[in-house]
């Protein structure tokens, strides 16, 4: 036996040891969590037979209160014991499967020993031996293994800076308790073991691989002192999957202050967020909040408009080029999305503060009690020094008032009379029972008609006036709708909010087209932001100080304003940007300044850069292949992953396309691929791709109502493939007429680089020119 084999005998033996402390671990913490759960099934059905129930007065009611609010206690403290003891279990059999995949031995400066530190997916303590088995990756010591090879070290405790050597770092495959390969690394966490995990077969759910970080995302994961940390990663570069570690990072690192509701991820689409969502749960952390901008777009404004999504603003501009308006539509678009439309925002909210408002008449029972020129003189009547939303509330007070006054002279109107015939039994005790109590008549009779009458009255009158009342609280008498139309109706107003006068190109229309959609209660994707930034300036802002970390992926398909936006939403929160400039989809990317709009929201020193640059996603050939099409794409990295040359099919009609694209995915199915994406350019043609391969193989087909997705083949239009990805990618047409403007370029970019291990390519007539400017070296041409 020679000294490798040697050291793997001693390796797997310490395997076996660790499996059997967390099998013993395992079966003391299921025999504890069976015991909680009886007391907790116990404490819920004896709950109101431990409390004593007495409402007879006020002292009764009060211990009952505090009999209730200790039992309650008790449950919530057993329930949330309970569950803590449940990630621990779902930890510890990740644990027993695969207890670790990393080792260091460290010798600390001073120190005579070595110590050999066990890297996993969680930290398992030995209390019999005192010591740690395996150590958290996300622990302070564990850096090292990310961010050294072997020799002089150091790393941050809460104690100070330790330095050392590292004499030995060590790699692991590990499956079902056994070894299944281990060698020896420097700096760079092993190819072998990266070459062995990228080569698996997707299954749609993204993977937590926290035992292939590499340095330079080590460093953005553990990143504490940023207010603004921006990734730009090539596509595959592991963006998505840092962003999560990151997160799991934060949860572990202020696992006392922290709570996973404090961190909210903004992801491109709820298919996405079903693609994440068994990430943070592999790494024994429960899942962040999630969201799309788009639901929080709809949360605030679906009462008022039928808000347009970012998808189908896309799909209009991709399909819509030969109609008249398109271009006024792109540019109302890209200006709508700046800055400078949130400074002329700015500006015209100065203007209100003197003159221009719309409010609504205050009507009840189709009456206006206080016209909307009252409130607007009223409003205008306060001390115009004080900022809009303070006089907004100062206003809703002499609203509320003027309605009290108003409500007191409504009681003796015909129609309070007509309702009281109507009211209930219950009213009318309700009424007897106070009148009782105020002694306005004697014992056994009911004799005081008037006053009766006047507190039914009352009753009948506020009851009515509750939605009056509740909508001036929520400033429900500003027409914001007709104040955002405002600036929109004379084409010339907005000059005098521009810094030189100059009006964007085609602004008539620009107007034309707002106007007609809002007029219809519709909001278009680019005026939903701006339309919520104006009414928080005039209402206040409803900003979130619980959030402590913001996340965006996919940001590159963010506009300056919605940035802007976001952080005025998130005052207190440390945001966490995550893009990549190549695959900007939208006619608002931020390509042209790259994420400079983003980083003059922040002082310079509050900002850190990353610029992840290797793809790991697909094999070199296809990573070589996709380069090409894109500028300065010499500057991706491919990872040393061989595969198949992509290869491009040029076919005579639809009719052989379907035909070919069939007997392909056939032919993948075949080779055990088990996540087969057929990427189409827009939904409608996802639709006549879907019905026309649908008679010949077993496919699904995902929109933008698509929430979660299985292994299979699937058809998708490109936008809902970003950020995902597959075993193998067919683009289902490549032509000429389908990806040949400048704005489809990365669009195209985009769905060929989902592809993990093949990527095959169709056009009808001439190909795409953005295939044309690659070298024919790296792909196949099958004629």
């Amino acid at each position: 036996m020679d000294k490798w084999e040697h050291e793997w005998q001693e390796e797997q033996q310490r395997v076996d040891h660790v499996v059997e402390k967390i099998a013993e671990r395992l079966d003391s913490l299921q025999e504890h969590t069976r015991s909680m759960r009886a007391d907790i099934v116990e404490i819920r059905n004896q709950f109101w037979e431990d409390v004593t129930v007495n409402v007879e007065d006020a002292i009764e009611a009060a211990e009952t209160y505090a009999s209730i609010k200790q039992q309650a206690e008790v449950l919530s403290e057993r329930e949330r014991s309970h569950r803590h003891a449940q990630r621990q279990l779902k930890a510890l059999m990740r644990l027993k499967q695969s207890p670790y995949f990393g080792r260091i031995d460290l010798k600390v400066d001073g120190e005579e020993e070595v110590e050999r530190i066990y890297l996993g997916i969680a930290s398992f303590f030995d209390e019999e031996s005192e010591t740690f088995l395996v150590y958290d990756w996300r622990a302070p010591i564990s850096s090292l293994y990310y961010d050294y090879s072997p020799g002089k070290v150091e790393y941050r405790t809460s104690e100070g800076t330790l330095s050392g050597v590292m004499e030995l770092k060590r790699q692991y495959v590990i499956r079902n308790g056994h070894i299944h390969s281990m060698f020896d690394t420097g700096i760079t966490i092993g190819d072998e073991l990266l070459r062995e995990v990228l080569g698996r077969r997707s299954d749609m759910q993204m993977k937590s691989i926290v035992a292939t970080i590499q340095k330079e995302q080590n460093e953005i994961i553990r990143d504490e002192r940023s207010r603004l940390l921006i990734v730009q990663g090539a596509s595959g570069s592991g963006k998505t999957s840092v962003a999560l570690q990151r997160v799991a990072y934060l949860l572990y690192r202020y696992r006392e202050t922290l709570r996973p509701e404090q961190i909210v991820l903004f992801s491109p689409n709820p298919l996405f967020n079903s693609y994440v969502s068994t990430v943070l749960p592999e790494l024994g952390e429960e899942n962040m909040r999630q969201t799309t901008f788009q639901e929080y777009l709809e949360s605030q404004l679906n009462d008022t408009f039928h808000v347009e999504d970012p998808f189908s603003q896309l799909e209009y501009v991709l399909t819509h080029a030969a109609e008249s308006g398109y271009q006024a539509r792109v540019e109302g678009i890209r200006f709508k999305s700046s800055l400078e439309f949130m400074e002329i925002i700015h500006r015209y909210v100065a203007f209100l503060g003197q003159e221009g408002l719309i409010f609504k008449d205050i009507t009840f029972r189709g009456e206006v009690l206080i016209s909307a020129e009252r409130v607007k003189e009223k409003f205008y009547s306060l001390d115009d020094s004080l900022r809009i939303p303070n006089r907004m509330k100062l206003l809703a007070e002499w609203l509320l008032e003027e309605l009290k006054n108003m409500e007191l002279l409504e009681r003796s109107k015909a129609w309070v009379e007509d309702e009281i015939e109507l009211l209930d039994k219950a009213t009318y005790y309700k009424v007897y029972q106070k009148l009782r109590r105020q002694k306005q008549f004697t014992q056994n009779t009911f004799d005081d008609f008037e006053r009766e009458q006047e507190m039914l009255a009352m009753i009948v009158v506020r009851e009515a006036f509750k939605p009056l009342f509740a909508k001036i609280k929520r400033l429900h008498f500003i027409d914001i709708q007709a104040i955002y139309r405002q600036l929109f109706v004379n084409s010339w107003m907005i000059s005098r909010f521009l810094p030189e006068g100059k009006v964007p190109k085609h602004w008539e229309e620009i107007c034309r087209q707002t106007v007609e959609k809002l007029d219809r209660f519709e909001l278009a994707y680019e005026d939903a932001t701006p339309y919520l930034y104006l009414r928080a300036c005039l209402e206040g802002f409803q900003i979130n100080t619980s959030v402590r970390h913001v996340f965006i992926d996919e940001a590159q398909d963010y506009s300056p304003f919605q940035f802007a936006f976001i952080k005025r939403l998130f005052p207190f929160s440390k945001l966490t940007v995550l893009g990549d400039l190549n695959q900007s989809l939208f006619v608002h990317e931020t390509t042209d300044h790259g994420f400079s709009p983003l980083l003059s929201l922040f002082e310079s020193e509050e900002t850190k850069f990353f610029a992840l640059r290797r793809s790991y996603r697909s094999t070199r050939p296809i990573v070589d292949f996709t380069r090409g099409m894109i500028e300065n794409g010499e500057e991706i990295e491919p990872f040393q992953r061989e595969g198949k040359k992509p290869t491009v099919t040029p076919v005579a009609d639809m009719k052989e396309l379907v035909k070919k694209v069939a007997d392909r995915i056939r032919t993948l199915q075949s080779e055990g691929y088990q996540t087969i994406a057929v990427i189409c350019k827009t939904a409608k043609e996802s639709k006549e791709a879907y019905e026309a391969l649908k008679e010949e193989v077993s496919l699904s087909l995902i929109d933008k109502e698509t929430i979660s997705f299985e292994p299979g083949v699937i058809v998708i239009p490109s936008y809902l493939a970003k950020g995902v990805e597959f075993d193998a990618v067919i683009i289902y047409n490549g032509s000429e007429t389908q990806y040949s403007r400048e704005n489809e370029r990365k669009l195209f970019y985009t769905c060929c680089t989902r592809a993990m291990h093949e990527l095959h390519i169709y056009f009808i007539g001439k190909m795409s020119p953005f295939i044309s400017l690659v070298s024919s070296d790296t792909y196949v041409f099958e004629s």
